[in-house]
């Protein structure tokens, strides 16, 4: 708008609403041929995210996280992250490293990362090396020219690039290479490391995108080149800036422009980057402009800055179809001034843009029209709004039938998928023009990463609006999905689905408001004023959400309905949170669960005396059939769950899909997802699987031990990370595991994985994190005895700092002698271990070395599976290390699963820094 964990891969194809918390999975893959599977949320790309927490860290890395809601207006690199985590690397031989898990070689990667800027501002180069099986393969070339802003109380949300004029923001950019040399193999690793030659100060490694693209397009038929005009292309890597040396192909490219309109022909942009030098965009009607695919084709904006000229777009688009190439440019904000100029600007009709990859621009499609659509596109790193559907752009008045489906944005300098509806904007002389309400804008399986300056997705007036299947994470600072109005110019939002999209760690404290994940009336953007009617959101799930889950301010007849809120750091559903007020309103609440609540938190709040909220069939009202076992008795283990036998309860409670397919209702009047099996011993199997679903078992074990899991599975094809076990509290039990392809939905193999599970009634998870497979059943056997194992021993560590040559590394050194000290006279501290996989343990053992003098220390232990949100497992009390006692402290706690385990230390009577020699984790 124009206005002021888990799995070590990650692919955004999808939406993981089980492991959400780390992971999005493979879009949904029908489990048999006569019914199709509803897409999950989130878009089908062909590259696969590598969060750098989900990594592996040595040489002293860590990885920031947030921890808590944020209590300050202002940003920070951890609220800005893609998971609101990130690795640093301070020091030289720190690094992060990932296993080529994809199934398919890697042959490109892009970056999101931060590095310092110029203590003047203007950014910073610096070179991050990439290893490849241990062995150095090439330097990255890296800038801070495109980020870092500065705020304070009287410049907040502006484009200020001088870091003495307050606190930062705009942390990240993003980087992209092809691999030297032969690409990445299966089972390979990668690894970023700072090494001697790499010299600045920090690395912050947000997430590694990677990819193996095709090769180049052919020119098509029927066209012409770019470079027939006299276009040129200059091929020296960008990294922040122009090339001074660079030819300007403007004129070239609009002369080619004009011929391809003129013949009916395609225009064709090479392999190349090509500069348009100065403040003058294209202007293209009625024709197809394609590259040879965005790895390859690149139109790049060179604007001298400063400039004092008004900027059109790159491209003016009117009816035209444009497809495979990228764009970038020099722009150091979205101001006039630092060359803030849109990618596209569109309008007409039946327009479409497919495969195109927008960087560094002010906005990626400002798009008005009828019958348009912009799918399969990536918009990155840009300074506005990334997809913005409108009735405005190019002079238009209409915007009807626009669509917006399978794209990927992450990184907007404002909202990163909006739906705009101007009533009217006024001109310097007051004159107002006005615009016809948009209508039937449909925003559909797109992905949506990291906003740092805007919502996720807005839609802003006008009706018939459809948002489904959305999947929007991350927000830096505001709404992650909001159905509203925009303004007191913005058209009322007479109509308005909001229907199964996954909305995660989002919401914000833009302007200290504690903003809410998904939010419904006409509060804050739209100032309070206009109608907000008839918005149906259902089947949406709202997780680890920053604040209030779902607010509403003034709106009338909101059907809110099936919805799940899972683990707001605030409370679930709320009347008038903070800053919304909603002095009137009516709504209907019905059949929505909200779980995973904090202390002092509520499900359920009506701050309003004047909104009208009826309300049934919630989980905060005793709605529903509470969870429990089906049949009423848990399954013994050992023993056989069978798949359809999950616990009733119904959706959100004991089970989580997408749409319900086959139902077995002669088996089950609460069944989803169940067909008939050919398996050996019939029944039922459960299939339309889908990244993101999960369904509950409560089982019964007889003596704690780790059992062997045989599971019986189908699928036509070979299926990556196809599932896995948790427990009640989300532990990965089992490891992501692999299906083969067995060559349909009814012909059946076994896998097998192992668990570790305590004695007694228990709660089984089967996650699903990518579809396209069918399941029948579990058998559990027992492994045998445990032999107690030191889990920590020579395992990875971090730290929250470290003193002189006391690093966190001797904590698993097997050596009592040696050992972690903390910066002094600062607490709290910490000192971690990363297991590599979540693995069940019921003892840590803490040492100090056994000569010292007796001495307390507080802390608590804290366990994660993603490395960004932690449990405590024990809380923080005073330990007393004894020489008498070697030492020695034991924690003893129940089993739980966790891949990083966390040593909080508040105080410690011997020295002021936390001290620990030997960490050790054991599994009994």
């Amino acid at each position: 708008m124009t206005r002021t964990a888990i799995h070590a891969w990650r692919r955004w194809t999808g939406v993981a609403v089980a492991a959400l918390l780390t992971s999005a999975g493979l879009a949904a893959v029908g489990a048999a041929p006569a019914v199709s599977a509803a897409a999950p949320a989130g878009a089908t790309v062909p590259f696969t995210s590598l969060e750098g927490e989900a990594g592996t860290l040595a040489g002293g890395a860590s990885v920031v996280s947030l921890s808590s809601p944020p209590t300050t207006q202002y940003s920070s690199a951890a609220v800005e992250a893609s998971g609101h985590a990130y690795v640093q690397l301070t020091g030289t031989g720190q690094s992060v490293q990932w296993t080529n898990t994809t199934g398919a070689p890697i042959s490109a990667i892009n970056v999101r990362e931060s590095i310092p800027d110029s203590p003047t501002g203007g950014g910073t180069t610096a070179s991050l090396d990439l290893y490849v099986d241990g062995t150095f393969r090439q330097a990255l070339n890296l800038n801070s020219k495109q980020s870092w802003f500065y705020e304070n109380s009287s410049n907040y949300n502006g484009s200020d690039q001088n870091p003495a004029d307050g606190t930062p923001r705009v942390y990240f950019d993003e980087s992209h290479t092809f691999i030297s040399g032969a690409p990445i193999a299966p089972g390979s690793t990668l690894m970023l490391r700072k090494d001697a030659a790499n010299t600045a100060a920090f690395y912050y490694i947000d997430v590694l995108d990677a990819e193996n693209p095709p090769p180049p397009i052919a020119q098509p038929a029927n066209s012409i080149s770019i470079t027939d005009c006299g276009a040129t292309a200059d091929n020296t890597p960008t990294n922040g800036s122009a090339d001074s040396a660079a030819v300007d192909s403007t004129a070239a490219i609009q002369n080619c422009i004009n011929q391809a309109q003129s013949q009916n022909k395609t225009l064709w942009i090479p392999p190349g980057t090509f500069y348009l030098k100065g403040t003058q965009g294209l202007t293209a009607q009625g024709i197809t402009i394609a590259g040879a695919g965005i790895w390859y084709s690149t139109i790049y904006r060179d604007v001298p800055l400063p400039n004092n000229t008004p900027l059109a777009a790159l491209f003016d688009l009117t009816s035209d179809t444009v497809q495979d190439f990228h764009l970038d440019s020099d722009a150091t904000s979205r101001e006039m001034v630092d060359g803030g100029g849109g990618a596209m600007d569109t309008s007409g009709t039946n327009w479409v843009a497919d495969d195109i990859w927008t960087q560094h621009t002010e906005s990626g499609f400002w798009a008005s029209g009828t019958g348009g659509t912009v799918e399969n596109c990536r918009v990155t790193a840009v300074w506005a709004d990334g997809i913005n559907l409108n009735n405005v752009s190019l002079g238009n008045s209409v915007g009807n039938n626009l669509t917006a489906t399978n794209n990927f944005v992450r990184g907007t300098g404002d909202d990163s998928m909006a739906i705009n509806s101007v009533n009217y904007n006024t001109d310097s002389s007051g004159n107002k023009t006005y615009y016809t309400p948009m209508s039937h804008i449909t925003m559909t399986h797109n992905t949506v990463i990291a906003p740092w300056g805007g919502k996720g997705i807005g839609i802003y007036g006008g009706s018939n609006q459809d948002v489904e299947n959305n999947y929007i994470a991350d927000t830096a600072r505001y709404i992650g999905l909001g159905a509203g109005r925009f303004g007191v110019n913005g058209n009322d939002l007479l109509t308005a689905t909001v229907n199964g999209n996954t909305v995660v760690r989002s919401g914000g404290n833009g302007y200290s408001q504690g903003q809410p994940a998904l939010q419904i009336g006409n509060g804050g953007d739209g100032q309070n004023v206009g109608v907000v009617d008839h918005v149906t959101a259902e089947n949406n799930t709202v997780l680890d959400a920053l604040y209030d889950g779902i607010g509403f301010s003034t709106s009338t007849n909101t059907l809110l309905q099936n919805n799940t809120v899972t683990s707001p750091w605030r409370n679930g559903i709320v009347i008038a949170p903070p800053y919304y007020p909603a002095p009137t309103g009516s709504a209907n609440i019905t059949g929505n669960t909200v779980t995973g609540l904090g202390s002092g938190t509520s499900p359920y709040l009506d701050n309003s005396s004047g909104f009208t909220a009826t309300l049934s069939g919630n989980s905060w009202q005793g709605g529903g059939t509470p969870e429990g076992p089906f049949g009423g008795s848990a399954v013994a283990v050992p023993g056989t769950v069978q798949a359809e036998n999950y616990d009733t309860g119904g959706q959100g409670v004991a089970y989580d899909v997408s749409s319900v397919n086959g139902t077995a209702d002669s088996y089950r009047s609460d069944g989803v997802d169940l067909e008939t099996t050919t398996d050996t011993g019939g029944g039922y199997d459960l299939g339309w699987t889908g990244g993101g679903q999960w369904f509950r078992y409560t089982v019964d074990v007889a003596a704690a031990g780790t059992y062997t899991v045989s599971l019986r599975l189908a699928a036509p094809s070979a299926v990556t990370d196809a599932l896995h076990l948790s427990d009640a509290s989300g532990a990965n039990l089992s490891g992501n595991i692999d299906i083969p392809a067995t060559g349909g939905w009814q012909n059946w193999t076994t896998v097998t994985t192992q668990v570790t599970l305590p004695a007694g009634q228990q709660t089984l998870t089967l996650d699903q994190d990518n579809g396209g497979w069918n399941v029948n059943s579990l058998q559990f056997t027992s492994a045998g005895t445990v032999t107690p194992t030191n889990l920590a021993a020579g395992q990875p560590t971090a730290e929250s700092s470290h003193t002189d040559v006391y690093p966190s590394s001797n904590v698993t050194d097997g050596n009592q002698s040696t050992y972690w000290e903390s910066t002094n006279n600062v607490f709290p501290q910490w000192v971690q271990v990363d297991l590599g996989s979540a693995r069940s343990a019921d003892r840590v053992v803490l040492q100090l070395p056994a000569g010292w003098g007796a001495r307390d220390e507080t802390l608590s232990l804290l366990g994660s599976t993603d490395g960004s949100n932690f449990t405590t497992v024990v809380g923080s009390a005073t330990h007393t290390f004894s020489p008498s006692a070697d030492n020695t402290v034991t924690l003893t706690f129940p089993a739980t699963a966790q891949r990083y385990w966390r040593v909080d230390i508040t105080a410690n009577t011997g020295w002021p820094a936390g001290q620990i020699s030997e960490f050790q984790i054991w599994n009994q």
